[in-house]
């Protein structure tokens, strides 16, 4: 059991079951392979094993990290053990009782927590919504982007690294590779676009790249070479629609692909049987792929790429590049989960400035503060003005202050002052308007934003009529099959408390599934429509003396005829109107 493993953590792992066996008069052996365990520090009476020596042969190469564990320096814990220790955070917190001192507090959190400057600042729901949004945000995801063939990616035309950086930031190198842009921020009223967390922009500074973003999405066109044969672009009515393509009857590269342009004119053999044996023939039908793109969006070929697939067909792979500038509706967020879309975009000439000439490229509605508990977003406005007006990056890591992966507020204040700032990052603003100064100092700052991939374009969708169900004849589901809106439960309490039912009638039935039924007055049964005798007949009485005609949804006459196939028969009972 102690195979390989140094006198020291012997000691010390025998110094845990003697804490055990007194506290609880049992001793517990956990070996199964599953368990989470994590490194600490040991100390004895509260004085840790690792002194000055250790971490200078540490740094000049001589020890690694394994032979801190083979002598009993640090040792791994799991959740069992850790019930039974008294971890300190930092050494100059430990006490004579403490048992284990942290390497680092910071690694308790993931890589994407980690992005967040002082999160220990922040309300912790705040940090996990950041969590599920940093995965969303754009930026650039490796160095071989442009050569890859993604089905879809999202990239930001200038990502920077944030001002306010952290420890784990360097060490993922999120740095080298960022997913965001470092926004001038006002936190100030504006314009009334600004409530509910909506983002009033300045379109200057979307002229000059800001939140810019380039969409590559692939599309793939498969033919098989035996049967299968690919046309150049020729004469006829769809000559206006293959102008992107060059004489191999393929998109070119760099050319301006519009909706319902083909980028692939195929024609697939047709294969007929001969004594029971496939056969290709001579004769062909039309395969052409279009291209579905939104109305008014006008997208390049980025790359065209062929290849063979395991069948040895042909594979034909486009990437077709979209760049787009933010609008009314994109979705943007701080590393802080303080997430809200563009409600305006408004000249520059109009943004409030500051005395040094300073416009905001941002403004955010100050009420995003006092029930979020954000405070962290604005200690990085602070660090993030302080290191702009200095020249460095500040850190703002989980638990850092006592250690120094943090910088103190206080002296974040005093770089300010000493650069001519207000000690609180409040700045003195001119209407841009009226030019008349405002009424109150403004906190301004730069803050790092994110631009999330929900973007208005891409969900933006109505419709008017258009395909339907087969079974149910009710309006298609989703966006991609050009769907209906769907009326819920909800919609259509407001409409009976706002007094428009036969509205409510009009959504249900008339535009969504009408059908008209035969019923049966006596037995209460579906009958049927004889065309011969231009008369309706019940399918139980055999007779049409007692058939009336009625309206009902095609999916309520679904149900009944679904639950008369398992021996429930409802039955209608018409009063007369």
């Amino acid at each position: 059991m102690w195979q390989g493993v140094g006198w020291g953590a012997v000691k010390a792992m025998d110094n845990l079951i003697l804490q055990t066996w007194n506290q609880r008069r049992c001793v517990y052996i956990a070996s199964d392979g599953g368990r989470v365990c994590r490194p600490v520090v040991i100390a004895d009476k509260g004085v840790s094993r690792i002194k000055h020596h250790h971490m200078k042969e540490l740094l000049d190469g001589v020890r690694t990290f394994d032979d801190f564990l083979h002598d009993g320096l640090i040792e791994y814990l799991d959740v069992n053990e850790e019930n039974n220790a008294l971890i300190a955070l930092y050494e100059n917190e430990a006490t004579p009782e403490t048992t284990h001192i942290e390497i680092e507090p910071f690694t308790i959190l993931g890589v994407i927590a980690g992005l967040i400057p002082y999160p220990h600042h922040n309300q912790s729901p705040r940090n996990t919504y950041q969590c599920a949004m940093g995965k969303q945000a754009m930026g650039n995801i490796a160095y071989n982007q442009l050569q890859r063939m993604d089905t879809l990616l999202y990239l930001l035309v200038y990502p920077q690294r944030p001002l306010l950086t952290t420890r784990t930031i360097e060490l993922v190198g999120y740095d080298k590779l960022g997913a965001g842009q470092n926004a001038t921020v006002a936190v100030m009223s504006y314009s009334g676009y600004d409530i509910e967390d909506a983002i009033v922009m300045n379109k200057s500074s979307l002229d000059r790249g800001f939140g810019r973003c380039i969409v590559m999405k692939k599309y793939v066109g498969v033919m098989d070479p035996k049967i299968d044969r690919v046309l150049k672009p020729g004469k006829g009515p769809d000559e206006e629609k293959t102008k992107i393509l060059d004489d191999d009857g393929i998109a070119a590269p760099g050319e301006i692909i519009r909706p319902n342009d083909i980028y692939f004119n195929k024609e697939c053999g047709i294969v007929t049987k001969v004594a029971g044996v496939e056969q290709p023939s001579r004769k062909f039908k039309p395969a052409k792929q279009w291209y579905k793109g939104p109305e008014g969006e006008t997208c390049v070929v980025d790359r065209v790429a062929l290849q063979t697939d395991n069948d040895d067909n042909m594979s034909v792979k486009l990437i077709i590049r979209h760049t787009r500038r933010p609008e009314l509706g994109d979705k943007f967020s701080s590393r802080h989960g303080q997430k809200g879309v563009c409600g305006n975009i408004v000249q520059q000439e109009d943004f409030p400035f500051s005395e040094r000439g300073i416009c905001p490229d941002l403004i955010m509605n100050p009420h995003g503060f006092p029930s979020r508990m954000t405070v962290g977003k604005m200690i990085e406005l602070l660090g993030g003005k302080a290191g702009v007006s200095c020249g460095r990056f500040h850190y703002g890591s989980a638990f850092g202050e006592p250690s120094g992966h943090a910088d103190k507020v206080e002296a974040i204040s005093e770089t300010l002052v000493r650069h001519g700032f207000n000690y609180s990052g409040k700045d003195f603003l001119y209407s841009g308007i009226t030019g008349s100064p405002l009424q109150a100092y403004i906190f301004m700052g730069p803050i790092y934003y994110q631009k999330l991939k929900h973007m208005v374009l891409d969900k933006m969708h109505a419709r008017g009529n258009g395909p339907r169900v087969m079974l149910t004849r009710q309006p298609t589901e989703g966006r991609a099959k050009n769907g209906g809106l769907r009326v819920g439960e909800m919609e259509r309490d407001c409409l009976i408390a706002y007094g428009a039912s036969m509205l409510l009638f009009e959504r249900l039935m008339v535009s969504s599934d009408p059908f008209e039924v035969q019923v049966c007055r006596k037995c209460g049964l579906l009958g049927y429509y004889n065309q011969k005798l231009k008369t309706g007949i019940c399918s139980t009485c055999k007779n049409g003396e007692n058939i009336s005609s009625m309206k009902l949804p095609s999916a309520c006459k679904l149900l009944f005829q679904e639950l008369q196939s398992m021996n429930v028969v409802p039955r209608l009972k018409l009063a007369e109107p």
